[in-house]
């Protein structure tokens, strides 16, 4: 296995697409990486790149430490599986595995049927040895077939698989090469929910077992946090984070970033922060005040340090850092939807009443606050339904302050 090197990669389609922007990411030996943003963003581009199924219009890609930014992609020693499978219709599940093994030893040994019947007869050694490598390829096929639970499958042809099958088979035909790296394109968006579920956790257990370098690709935010060592999010042709699953959901780089990642909605609640002797106040929909006592009060010290008055700042929350309060005097909601998911139960709400600290000079925070929505999460046997009114509270230690112009988040360390 090798790593794989961006190194300002540039894409331009010839109608003046800027498909990808500087592109720079190295992929660790045997990591998964993953490529995940909304339809678009130059994430497939990117892998198609690392291919070479696209030239780039700037910058280098390596591949183990070689330069492979002009190599076909037959020399990259790479395998990829597609959305779609791209098995070959008329030949059997067998033949599909064995099938880009065999063009290799063609290639090498040459000649044809006749060539190497007669090499049988001039040059015995050569031709024994043909005969062993391709017994050694109905090995790696059938092992690869045995590891993918499809050997029972090797004799018939795609049309009569499942869906699930075919993938199955997509990913043998790349296993059985022993590439340098895997690059999967969103090879699980044709499936159901319940069999994409099940094959995601049949690719971790095959990175694990065959220590690969793999590259995915998906739109799909939970294949992505389920699956990936890393996760770089790309929008617009850029990468606007990589880190690890739990990173970019709890330390997202910018706000672009925070709603992205994320099985629920993320709250955001714009308004102003100000100093008001040793705490500061956020004036909002949704007040709150942070105290000395704050894990973050030096962080926010240094955030405001030589800011006159207020600061407007968009702060963001999740669904699990909203619970019930035990008494008064918190945040009160009200109820507009709840949705029974089983193991747990969303809530969707509103704030009720005026907001409690705006000013009419703020027109930032007036505009913003006609009707503040929030989202949180209950056991399932929780008891509420539409028109409830409840006091909630906001564990304030986990709430993310993003810049309302540029979208950074201003606490990030």
């Amino acid at each position: 296995m090798a790593t794989v090197l961006l190194e300002s990669v540039n894409k331009r389609f010839p109608d003046g697409t800027q498909a990808v922007t500087d592109v720079s990411i190295e992929i660790e030996d045997q990591e998964f990486l993953v490529l995940v943003g909304p339809s678009g963003c130059g994430k497939s581009t990117t892998l198609r790149i690392i291919a070479g199924l696209e030239g780039s219009t700037g910058g280098v890609v390596r591949i183990g430490g070689r330069d492979v930014t002009h190599v076909a992609p037959k020399d990259r020693d790479i395998a990829m599986v597609f959305q779609n499978y791209a098995l070959y219709p008329h030949m059997s599940v067998y033949k599909n595995l064995s099938f880009g093994l065999t063009l290799r030893l063609n290639r090498l040994f040459g000649g044809g049927v006749l060539g190497r019947g007669l090499r049988k007869i001039f040059q015995p050694r050569r031709a024994s040895e043909f005969v062993r490598q391709r017994a050694e390829i109905g090995n790696k096929v059938r092992r690869t077939a045995l590891r993918l639970g499809i050997e029972h499958l090797l004799d018939r042809k795609p049309h009569q698989l499942s869906g699930g099958e075919r993938q199955r088979v997509a990913l043998g035909r790349a296993i059985v090469r022993n590439p340098a790296a895997f690059l999967f394109d969103e090879p699980l968006s044709n499936l159901d929910a319940k069999l994409r579920q099940q094959l995601r956790v049949e690719l971790k257990r095959l990175h694990r077992d065959l220590k690969a370098t793999m590259i995915y690709v998906t739109h799909d935010q939970v294949e992505a946090m389920t699956l990936g060592d890393r996760v770089a999010i790309m929008n617009e042709g850029r990468i606007l984070q990589v880190g690890g699953p739990l990173e970019v959901y709890q330390r997202p780089a910018n706000l672009f970033v925070a709603k992205f990642i994320g099985n629920s909605p993320i709250n955001l609640c714009p308004g102003t922060v100000c100093r008001v002797g040793d705490r500061f106040e956020f004036e909002s929909r949704i007040p709150m005040t942070w105290g000395p006592d704050s894990p973050r009060f030096d962080r926010l010290v240094a955030l405001l340090d030589g800011v006159s008055g207020s600061r407007s700042v968009v702060v963001g929350f999740r669904a699990e850092d909203v619970g019930l309060a035990e008494s008064e005097g918190e945040i009160e909601v009200e109820v507009t939807e709840v949705d029974r998911l089983g193991e747990s139960t969303m809530v969707h709400s509103r704030v009720c009443g005026p907001p409690t600290r705006g000013t009419k000079e703020d027109k930032f925070v007036q505009k913003n606050t006609i009707e503040q929505m929030v989202l949180f999460r209950l056991k399932s046997d929780a008891e509420c339904a539409l028109g409830d009114r409840l006091q909630v509270k906001i564990d304030l230690d986990c709430v993310l302050w993003f810049d309302p112009d540029s979208g950074e988040n201003l606490l990030k360390e």
